[in-house]
């Protein structure tokens, strides 16, 4: 029998990290032995998913001896509407995750090189990284403001993507429409990849999600999911929105069925919920201020947010804070992983989950004083 030691991974393995996603609720109750957990590291929609999609999922239950429509037809359809897009412009992914690694499989070969906004989505690094291609950072400005010229700068011959993440994951700063026009009017060859997974949640004024610079044939693909403001992170739906021959070229290394059924049904009926996206966007307006208040009055520093989470910087000790927190029934995000340990990202509740997460912060701080 050949020992399974001899079995060698590829040598890009070496620089992967698998994804670390926030635990569930019912992990910490077991562990900790709480009856009361609230969840806020995950930046999801804390009234729940879209009705009209929980409906439609009803509905569609007993058609699930059949396949899914491999093209999604339907919808693209609805996608293609909300957008003023065309159908070919759009494909349907399994979580906008898959859709990053579709991207780096049809674009990059060993060698090139992706830009990425340092910090920001480990996904973007994964996706190179398994093909082999060299990831450059480039930081932030202070308060983590995009640094225009900075991206610019490090572009190379060798470069094939650039990440723009706006609302950035996970500062929740965003990037100008000017300084965006002027990031895609400086490149040539290379795709520019925008973000925005988090545009429902920015209300700039000079705020753009990037699909104007697909319908003016710019090589750039917009990135959306369900799993934010539509509240069916569950059943995992992404999308993207690019020129014809960028999605066509995704479209060669896309696994035929990989939207099934009900995640479809649910998107479809989802993205027309006028009435939850409204609710949803005023829950996530007012609980961003109850945050900043509760920051205020606490004196710590924080970033403002176009997105559904808070930045916050709780101090050195901030690893210990954050399994404290935990201890108390709130899981938060601990900024380690971003290379901030003295930050945890907080996901924007319902006002009393809110109030849950500030009242237990403000006794492990008053214990601390």
């Amino acid at each position: 029998m050949t020992s399974s030691s001899k079995i060698t991974a590829r040598k890009t393995l070496e620089k992967i990290q698998p994804y670390s996603p926030g635990k569930p609720i019912w992990e910490v109750q077991k562990e900790l032995g709480l009856d009361r957990v609230v969840k806020l590291a995950s930046n999801e929609n804390p009234l729940g998913p879209s009705p009209k999609a929980v409906a439609a999922i009803q509905n569609g239950l007993a058609g699930l001896n059949r396949y899914p429509d491999a093209d999604a037809s339907a919808l693209k359809k609805a996608i293609a509407e909300k957008y003023q897009v065309t159908p070919k412009q759009v494909i349907t992914t399994n979580g906008a995750d898959e859709l990053i690694t579709l991207i780096s499989e049809a674009f990059l070969e060993e060698g090139d090189e992706v830009i990425v906004p340092s910090p920001s989505f480990s996904e973007y690094d994964f996706g190179a990284h398994i093909m082999g291609a060299t990831v450059v950072p480039v930081k932030f400005k202070e308060d983590f403001e995009y640094d225009v010229d900075a991206l610019i700068s490090a572009v190379t011959e060798k470069t094939k993507i650039i990440y723009i993440c706006t609302p950035n994951n996970p500062t929740g700063t965003y990037i100008p429409k000017s300084d965006l026009d002027k990031l895609v009017d400086a490149l040539d060859d290379v795709l520019v990849v925008i973000d925005a997974a988090y545009d429902h949640f920015a209300d700039a004024a000079d705020y753009t999600n990037g699909v104007e610079y697909v319908n003016a044939g710019y090589p750039v693909v917009t990135l959306e999911t369900f799993s934010k403001i539509y509240g069916i992170a569950g059943v995992r739906v992404g999308f993207g929105i690019a020129p014809e021959a960028i999605v066509q070229s995704i479209l060669k290394v896309k696994e035929p069925f990989n939207v099934n059924t009900l995640a479809q049904i649910a998107a479809t009926a989802a993205i027309g919920d006028a009435e939850h996206v409204e609710t949803s966007q005023e829950t996530n307006k007012v609980g961003r201020q109850q945050l900043y208040k509760a920051f205020d009055e606490l004196g710590l520093t924080y970033i403002e947010s176009m997105a559904n989470f808070v930045l916050v910087q709780i101090g050195e000790d901030g690893e210990n804070l954050y399994k404290q927190l935990m201890a108390k029934g709130v899981i938060v995000r601990h900024g380690k992983i971003w290379g901030l340990p003295d930050y945890v990202r907080v996901s924007v509740g319902t006002e009393e989950e809110n109030q849950f997460f500030i009242d237990a912060l403000t006794s492990l701080l008053v214990k601390q004083a």
